[in-house]
């Protein structure tokens, strides 16, 4: 069987299609709901662990100002742990309903990248974690002291260390995607390696700007954050570079045995 005939045996009415999106829509609701139920049971244990870095820091006091805040930053904290574990489930409902609908060769071609997005993404909040986080906080809580006489202390409030934490966590998960994006972009035609390569000085200031506006105005914080950003685009490149090749291999490789076949 040929790929046109994979999908046209595919091929379904666009009332089928929606039962279906439906069908794989709720698949991912139950999975997101079942997840931030044993997410919201262990809250405080998350939270305790997204409060590390701060105790690391030296600060061992989260206040909250609202009756109402400690509660909704438990159902933060668990809606951003569901999200986290259900990913592997909505990505398998995503790929199950796009699936049918792809020629052989572009499941070969998409499957690589669904599968390391968690991946990298996951590298990415490690770094924020482990490196980022703790810096800048190390930063940001030295202006503690004495000031013309007057004793300043952080007293954060846990809201806002929450934002502070996810707003990093989210910053380089997503930065750690780039190779990911241009691949794509580069599979689905809409840049070429050249163009990359050409624009390079373009993505280095681009990288800078990016890392300014998502971390604290430390120096250090936007370093770590501009740094990977320019690795992983050069990561890109080299990764392009490979798939070309793969891809003119197997051109070559179709050629011939059309050739054969002809003879």
């Amino acid at each position: 069987m040929t790929d046109q005939d994979e999908i046209d045996a595919s091929r379904a009415p666009l009332l089928e299609h929606l039962i279906e999106l439906r069908r794989r829509l709720l698949y991912c609701i139950v999975a997101i709901g079942l997840a931030f139920a044993v997410s919201m049971y262990f809250s405080e244990a998350i939270f305790g662990f997204l409060a590390k870095p701060l105790l690391r820091a030296g600060q061992g006091t989260l206040v909250y100002t609202q009756i109402f805040e400690a509660f909704f930053v438990q159902v933060k904290v668990s809606f951003f742990a569901a999200m986290m574990i259900s990913f592997p489930v909505i990505a398998n409902q995503l790929w199950q309903f796009v699936a049918p609908g792809l020629y052989r060769k572009e499941k070969k071609a998409l499957l690589p990248f669904l599968l390391a997005t968690p991946v990298l993404f996951l590298m990415g909040a490690a770094m924020a974690y482990y490196i980022a986080i703790p810096m800048a906080l190390h930063f940001l809580l030295g202006f503690d002291g004495m000031v013309g006489g007057v004793k300043r202390e952080a007293l954060p409030a846990i809201g806002n260390y929450l934002s502070f934490v996810m707003q990093f966590l989210f910053a380089f998960g997503l930065a750690f995607l780039l190779p990911v994006l241009l691949m794509l972009l580069e599979r689905a035609g809409i840049v070429t390696r050249k163009q990359l390569i050409g624009a390079r000085r373009y993505a280095i200031v681009a990288a800078t700007a990016i890392a300014a506006v998502l971390t604290p105005p430390d120096l250090m914080s936007q370093v770590l954050l501009a740094v990977p950003l320019i690795i992983l685009y050069e990561l890109a490149i080299i990764g392009i570079w490979f798939t070309e090749r793969a891809r003119s291999k197997q051109v070559a490789v179709e050629e011939d045995e059309e050739a054969d076949a002809t003879a």
